[in-house]
C-alpha cells in the first residue's frame, strides 16, 4: 500500500514486534482464569494449600510475563507509529515539492497544510490501533472463545446470538458515518485557510480596522466545524449503548444460566468463575473491535485525503529520456503560445503569443493588470505549462530540460518577496549555495542592498524575522534581486520587483546589472514607463494577446496603450520621463 511505503527496515521490525508482544500478552491472560479455576476446584475444595500455593505462583509468574509482554507492546507500536507519521509526512512533503503551481492550486495551500497535520495524526492514531489492539483483541476474542466453548459448550451459545447483532450495528453505523466525517474534514480546510489568510495579511487586518469582521468571520467557519464535528461524533456515539446493552445482556443470561447449573451440580464453581472471566475477555474483545471501527471510519476520511496528494500525478514533469543539461543561451521564443489556468481554453489568459527575445536583450513587459504578464514569464521556467504552442529557452523547447538545469538559468524575482526565517546570509545562499563572501557582495553592490545591510549591527548575520517582517518593502526587494544575482543566470526575470524602491534606486540597480551580467537576457515587467524606457524592445500586452511592440520611442508614436500610460505618469511629474 502506497501509504506505508518508505517505512524503514527500524519501524517495521517494530511494526512486527507489536502484534507478537499484543499475542504473548494475551496467551498468558487467557492461562491465568484457567488457573484459577483449578485452585477453587481442586486447592480450595480439597483444602490442599501447597497447591494453592503452587498454583498461584504459577499464576503470578503469568501475570508477569503478561505485563512485560504488554508494556513491550505499548513501546514498539509508540516507535512503529511515531516512525510511521515521521516517513509519511516526509513522503507527502517530498511530493509536494514535485507539485507544480497547478498541482497545489488544484489542493490549495490550507487544504495541503490540514493534510500534512490532521490527516496524517488520524492515521497516525489508526496505525498504532491496528498493529496493537487490532491483533489483541481478536486473538482476545478467539482464545476467550476457546476456552469457554471448552468450560461449557452450552452457555458459550450466548455469543452466537449477540456477536453477529454487534457486528451488523457496528456496519451500519460506520457506512452511515463515513460521509459525515468526510465534510468535516473539508471543514477544517476552511477554518485553516480562513487562518493562514489573517495571519499573512495582519497588518492589512490593522491597517483597515477589520478585528471584527475577521473574527466574526473565524466564529462562522469554527460553527461550522463545530456542527459537522457534532452531527458527525453524534451517530458513532451510538455505538457505545448499543455494546453495553449486548454486553450487559450477555452477563445477565450467563450469571442466571451458570448459576443455574452450579446449583444443580452440572457446574463447578471454579469452573463458572472461570467462565465469567473468558466472558469478559470476549465482550471485551468485542469493545475494541467496535472501537477498531469507529477509529478506522474517523480516520478513513483522512487516509483518502493523504491518498490523494500521494496519487496525485505532478503536471510539469522531467523529460522520460535525453534531458538536456546545459543550456545554451539566454535566448527565449514563443512560438504560437497560448495559456489557461484551467482546462477551458475559452478561459485562456495568453493567446497565440508569437515572440522571439534574443540573448543578452534588455526586454520590458508592460500592461495593464489581467493582461497576462506574469504567466508569459512563468512559461520560461517551466512554473506552468503552456496549454498551446511552444516556449523554446537557448533554442530548445523548455519541455526538454532537465528541470533543475533549466531553472538555475533562469532567476526569477517575483511580484510577491519571499524571505525565509534565518540571516541575510542564509537567505542570499538561496540563490547559491556554494557563493563566496565576494560574490554575495558584489550581488548586494549590483541590488542597492549593501547600503542598508551595512548599517545593521550584524550586517550579513543580520536574523531576520519571518517573511523579513523586520525589513522595509524596498529592502526586501533588493535583498530578493541579489538573491537573483547571485544564481548567475543566463535569464533574468523582474516581475514588478523594483516597485517598492524610488525612481533613484531602481536607476542605480538597472545601470548595475549591466555591468554585473552583460550577456544575460533581461526581462523587466513593470507598472513604470521609466523601468523599461531603456530596453533594446518594449512589449505591450493587452488582455493576452501582445498589443505593440518596439522602443520606447517607437511605442510613443504608434501605440495607444503605451501613449496612455505614458501620459497618466508623465501628468504625475515624472521627472525621469522623456
Amino acid at each position: 500500500m502506497q501509504i506505508t511505503r518508505g517505512m524503514g527496515k527500524r519501524y517495521w521490525f517494530f511494526t512486527i514486534l507489536t502484534p507478537v508482544s499484543m499475542i504473548g500478552e494475551v496467551f498468558f491472560e487467557t492461562v491465568i482464569p484457567y488457573l484459577m479455576s483449578f485452585i477453587i476446584d481442586k486447592g480450595i475444595a480439597m483444602h490442599d494449600i501447597k497447591y494453592v500455593l503452587t498454583v498461584g505462583g504459577i499464576m503470578i509468574l503469568c501475570s508477569l510475563v503478561s505485563l512485560l509482554c504488554g508494556i513491550g507492546g505499548s513501546r514498539f507500536s509508540a516507535i512503529a507509529s511515531q516512525g510511521f507519521s515521521h516517513n509519511l509526512r516526509s513522503n507527502l512533503f517530498k511530493k509536494v515539492q514535485t507539485f507544480s503551481f497547478k498541482n497545489v492550486d488544484h489542493f490549495s495551500t490550507a487544504s495541503l497544510v490540514t493534510r500534512l497535520t490532521t490527516d496524517v495524526t488520524n492515521a497516525q492514531n489508526v496505525y498504532q490501533l491496528l498493529i496493537r489492539i487490532c491483533f489483541r483483541a481478536p486473538f482476545m476474542l478467539l482464545a476467550g472463545s476457546i476456552m469457554a466453548f471448552r468450560i461449557n459448550a452450552e452457555l458459550s451459545l450466548i455469543f452466537l446470538v449477540s456477536v453477529p447483532f454487534l457486528a451488523l450495528a457496528i456496519a451500519f453505523i460506520s457506512s452511515k458515518a463515513y460521509p459525515r466525517f468526510s465534510v468535516m474534514l473539508s471543514r477544517y480546510d476552511k477554518l485553516n485557510t480562513i487562518v493562514q489568510e489573517n495571519l499573512i495579511a495582519i497588518r492589512v487586518v490593522k491597517a483597515f480596522v477589520r478585528q471584527d469582521y475577521e473574527n466574526e468571520k473565524f466564529d462562522e467557519a469554527a460553527n461550522d466545524l463545530r456542527k459537522n464535528q457534532v452531527k458527525a461524533e453524534k451517530l458513532i456515539l451510538w455505538l457505545l449503548p448499543i455494546m453495553q446493552i449486548v454486553i450487559y445482556s450477555s452477563l445477565i443470561a450467563v450469571y442466571w444460566l451458570g448459576g443455574r447449573q452450579v446449583v444443580f451440580g452440572s457446574m463447578l464453581a471454579g469452573e463458572l468463575v472461570s467462565f465469567l472471566t473468558y466472558v469478559m475477555q470476549i465482550l471485551m474483545s468485542l469493545m475494541m473491535i467496535g472501537m477498531i471501527f469507529v477509529s478506522v471510519v474517523l480516520s478513513r476520511a483522512s487516509v483518502n485525503r493523504i491518498v490523494e496528494v500521494l496519487n496525485e500525478e505532478p503536471d510539469i514533469v522531467q523529460p522520460k529520456k535525453d534531458a538536456v543539461i546545459n543550456v545554451k543561451d539566454g535566448s527565449v521564443d514563443f512560438e504560437n503560445v497560448s495559456f489557461s489556468y484551467s482546462e477551458n481554453k475559452d478561459k485562456a489568459v495568453l493567446r497565440n503569443i508569437d515572440l522571439h527575445i534574443k540573448s543578452g536583450a534588455v526586454v520590458g513587459i508592460v500592461g495593464g493588470t489581467g493582461s497576462g504578464k506574469t504567466s508569459l514569464v512563468s512559461l520560461i521556467s517551466r512554473l506552468y505549462d503552456c496549454s498551446e504552442g511552444t516556449v523554446k529557452v537557448g533554442g530548445v523547447d523548455v519541455k526538454q530540460y532537465d528541470l533543475v538545469t533549466l531553472r538555475d538559468s533562469v532567476a526569477v524575482v517575483l511580484q510577491k518577496n519571499i524571505l525565509f526565517s534565518g540571516t541575510i546570509k542564509q537567505n542570499l545562499l538561496w540563490g547559491n549555495k556554494e557563493a563566496k563572501d565576494t560574490d554575495i557582495l558584489d550581488a548586494c553592490k549590483a541590488s542597492d542592498a549593501s547600503s542598508f545591510i551595512d548599517t545593521f549591527p550584524e550586517k550579513y548575520e543580520t536574523e531576520l524575522g519571518q517573511g523579513g517582517v523586520n525589513l522595509s518593502g524596498g529592502q526586501k526587494q533588493r535583498l530578493c534581486i541579489a538573491r537573483a544575482l547571485l544564481k548567475k543566470p543566463k535569464i533574468l526575470i523582474l516581475d514588478d520587483s523594483t516597485s517598492a524602491v524610488d525612481t533613484s534606486t531602481e536607476k542605480r540597480i538597472r545601470d548595475s546589472l549591466a555591468d554585473l551580467l552583460p550577456e544575460t537576457t533581461k526581462i523587466i515587467i513593470a507598472q513604470r514607463i521609466t523601468s523599461v524606457q531603456n530596453a533594446d524592445v518594449i512589449i505591450v500586452l493587452n488582455d493576452g494577446k501582445i498589443d505593440g511592440m518596439g522602443n520606447h520611442h517607437q511605442l510613443l508614436e504608434s501605440n495607444k496603450i503605451y501613449q496612455e500610460v505614458f501620459e497618466s505618469q508623465k501628468d504625475n511629474s515624472d521627472a525621469d520621463l522623456d
